[in-house]
């Protein structure tokens, strides 16, 4: 069977168990019933051979364990994975969620946009239209009052009209229409500046909240109700906790279960499902304390914004737009951060009122009132109780027969609280020994490091037990997993399971994990960290330096000659500079001569006297006869 056939089996077999669910009073998304599918093929007890394709008895049968499942009443691991899958579905970062935000915000403005945009008005009707439709684009994308509300659209046209008046718009006509989006896109953030301002001078206002007490007073409020979730999920938590506890230890001594193995199942699945809601809490919890400190920072952004502006402003008559402009679109960038923030907190208390049906199901079948006769004579320990009662750390000498094991320390490990813990922090023996039963580690205690990952013990004895066999304990907690799916989920095992070989070799025992692929990964360190300190006419080389010295000094002689023609004051600037003429003459070298006499000398007596006195000596006599200069 081919890729492309097998997805459209599995299609129409989730399009059937959920038609088959609808068919009898229960409404299921398909993404939970793929979920739900997935599980039932891994566990093991239900005998799926992923090998062969599914023969038709096969399908029927994942049909019927699949609906069975979804519309079990009083399933706490069925109501753990709906909320799993709702969480999934409905939360996202708080990045994330900004940048939907924005973009959804955007897509609606399209067609606002678009229509004025796209306008062709001529007369002074179509003219005067076409700034309405400015104006309620201008409150439509700025959120600061209903463009239906009179007092917010006559400040909002003042506003407009101080900035951008109506006579303009014979040059906004002939812009093309990217320019005419930015320059929409400008004058909303300058109008809302301008407003917030007012507002701050008490001159108007009309329509805007006051957002920063509204967040001051709600972030308190949604960290309250978090606060007491957390409280009863927890109580909820100990109280099973110490129940599965004194089960798991009476049979492990005495090998007789003091209650029905049924309900022991049940403990457990409501543990999981405590442990799910605390995760998902604790998530929320930590997304509304970095609300907070974003709300008290741009509070103090907010302040320092409208004082500079009175300062700018103060009781001037006129005040250049090159230094007011500015600052009214970073007040309005200020105020767009508070909507943000504003819209997020109300999606974390929408999500927070909507886990609380998910953990309905296991409170009222463990009722304080049936729970309560099997806490007689227990000790109910809160994960700080177990922590005292742990007083010493991993002696790293235990472990030294180990080579594989390391153990790490808080006090002599860098970036601890950092680590990436296994399972999500729950000790892998516990969850081993006792079938899915699920207990935090104490990370305090420290960590043993195998392979590169980080495990977390909730006792000394369960660790040294981890370090005489980790493969075991690895293999075994992911069949664990195998049996109840909400533990994919809670424990993140999804790279394990997407890496574990089919059902069919298991039975021979042969289930292991594939080896982890190594990739290439490298990282380059930047020249500069932070972009906002990067001079960008920065220059190093000084003859560079010296070159524009030169060019700056020439130019001081030098006359800028520009032209503009008729509306173009929203075109590129275009000039031209010219040197004007100037005479040149060129200078050739001039022959020049001196002259003085030739030297002329003679030589008297180089003959001798000849024959005729042989015996007479010759004597040479040098006469000069070189004139002198005066002479010439």
């Amino acid at each position: 069977m081919s890729r492309a056939q097998a997805e459209s089996v599995i299609k129409n077999i989730i399009k059937e168990i959920a038609q088959e669910c609808a068919s009898k009073g229960q409404t299921v998304s398909e993404t939970l019933v793929a979920f739900m599918v997935k599980a039932v093929v891994l566990d093991p007890n239900n005998e799926f051979n992923v090998d062969r394709t599914l023969t038709k008895d096969d399908v029927q049968k994942l049909i019927r364990i699949c609906v069975d499942h979804l519309l079990d009443p009083r399933s706490p691991s069925l109501e753990t994975v709906k909320m799993q899958v709702y969480f999934d579905m409905n939360y996202t970062s708080r990045s994330e969620f900004l940048a939907e935000h924005r973009r959804v915000l955007e897509s609606r403005m399209v067609p606002v946009t678009r229509e004025i945009t796209d306008s062709r008005a001529r007369t002074r009707e179509e003219l005067e239209s076409l700034y309405r439709k400015i104006v309620s684009a201008v409150l439509l994308r700025s959120g600061l009052g209903s463009p239906v509300d009179i007092g917010v659209v006559r400040e909002a046209t003042a506003a407009l009209q101080s900035v951008f008046p109506q006579t303009e718009l014979g040059t906004f006509m002939s812009l093309t229409k990217k320019d005419k989006e930015k320059q929409l896109y400008e004058l909303t953030m300058i109008v809302t500046g301008i407003r917030l301002f007012n507002k701050e001078c008490g001159k108007g206002g009309e329509g805007i909240d006051d957002l920063p007490s509204i967040l001051n007073e709600a972030i308190p409020a949604t960290t309250q109700n978090v606060d007491v979730e957390m409280e009863q999920t927890l109580n909820k938590a100990y109280k099973y906790e110490a129940i599965i506890h004194f089960v798991q230890t009476e049979i492990a001594e005495k090998g007789t279960c003091p209650i029905d193995p049924s309900s022991l199942k049940l403990f457990k699945e409501a543990l999981i499902n405590s442990r799910q809601h605390e995760a998902f809490l604790r998530v929320i919890l930590h997304d509304i304390i970095s609300c907070a400190k974003q709300v008290e920072s741009l509070e103090g952004q907010l302040a320092a914004r409208l004082e500079s502006l009175q300062t700018t402003v103060q009781s001037k008559t006129a005040v250049p737009t090159a230094h007011v402009y500015p600052q009214f679109i970073h007040l309005s960038q200020i105020w767009t951060a508070f909507q943000d923030e504003m819209v997020h907190l109300s999606v974390l208390s929408n999500i927070l009122v909507s886990l609380e049906p998910f953990v309905r199901t296991q409170r009222e079948i463990f009722s304080d009132e049936v729970i309560q006769p099997l806490l007689e004579n227990l000790e109910v320990k809160s994960d700080e109780d177990r922590l005292k009662d742990i007083k010493k750390t991993l002696a790293p000498r235990e472990f030294k027969e180990y080579s594989n094991i390391e153990v790490l320390l808080p006090d002599t490990t860098n970036n601890y609280s950092r680590l990436p813990i296994q399972y999500k922090g729950f000790c892998p023996v516990t969850l081993s020994d006792f079938d899915g039963y699920v207990q935090p580690g104490i990370p305090e205690m420290g960590l043993l490091k195998y392979k590169d990952r980080y495990y977390c013990f909730c006792s000394h004895k369960n660790a040294a037990k981890f370090a005489e066999n980790p493969e075991q304990y690895i293999l075994e907690c992911a069949q664990a997993a195998k049996r109840s799916p909400e533990l994919i989920q809670l424990l993140e095992l999804h790279n394990q399971f997407a890496a574990i070989a089919p059902y069919a070799q298991g039975r021979e025992k042969t289930m292991i994990e594939k080896p982890i692929m190594k990739t290439d990964n490298g990282c380059q360190t930047d020249t500069h960290l932070m972009e906002s300190n990067i001079v960008k006419d920065y220059e190093w080389n000084e003859w560079e330096l010296r070159r524009k010295a030169l060019k700056l000094a020439n130019l001081r002689n030098k006359a800028t000659h520009a032209q503009q023609t008729n509306l173009s004051n929203y075109k590129r600037e275009n000039a031209t500079q010219v040197y004007p003429l100037k005479e040149n003459e060129t200078q050739t070298l001039k022959d020049g001569k001196s002259q003085v006499p030739k030297q002329q000398i003679f030589l008297h007596g180089l003959r001798g006297c000849g024959f005729s006195e042989p015996s007479r000596k010759t004597v040479m006599t040098k006469i000069d006869l070189t004139t002198d200069i005066d002479q010439n």
